[in-house]
């Protein structure tokens, strides 16, 4: 009898850069996959460090590409994160958060110490319904656009082991 596709879910601070990147490979490599973030707002590099664009998880990424757009086109397109919004806006309408999402899934991937134990302490305070087991696993990704896409295909790796195993 063959068994349920394994239900995966990656998380990072935003759900904007490294938990999107790894659903964008997952989505296409054929996993049920959705990505989160564990903020309070939604955090994209701004024109200065001491200045972040910060946006609430309700934004969607058109509308975050829109006003980067109307901001300063070449500084966001230099720095990539127009076209990271783009890639974005194509998987789902809006970032979202780990916290308010109660679906069940077998394994849980983060992309950095914080975000595990946020992701962690969440769990560990839900009421327990099904005491499924599920597996945390944070894999150490730093946030800029090469560091994601070589994390996303490690990600990649280690649910196809995890899937191999069932």
């Amino acid at each position: 009898m063959p068994s349920a596709p394994l239900r995966v879910a990656v998380v990072c601070s935003s759900n904007q850069n490294r938990s999107m990147e790894a659903h964008n490979i997952l989505s296409k490599r054929g996993f049920s996959v959705r990505s989160f973030g564990t903020g309070t707002h939604v955090k994209l590099p701004g024109p200065a460090p001491d200045k972040p664009n910060v946006y609430d998880f309700k934004t969607t990424y058109d509308q975050m590409y829109n006003d980067l757009l109307r901001k300063d086109k070449e500084l966001y397109t230099q720095n990539g994160i127009l076209h990271m919004l783009d890639r974005n806006k194509r998987i789902k309408p809006r970032p979202e958060r780990f916290q308010n999402c109660k679906d069940v899934f077998d394994l849980i991937l983060t992309c950095e110490e914080r975000v595990y134990d946020q992701v962690v302490e969440d769990l560990n305070s839900r009421e327990q319904e099904t005491c499924q087991p599920v597996h945390v696993i944070n894999v150490d990704i730093q946030d800029n656009h090469e560091e994601a896409t070589l994390g996303a295909f490690l990600i990649c790796e280690l649910c196809q082991c995890v899937s191999k195993e069932e």
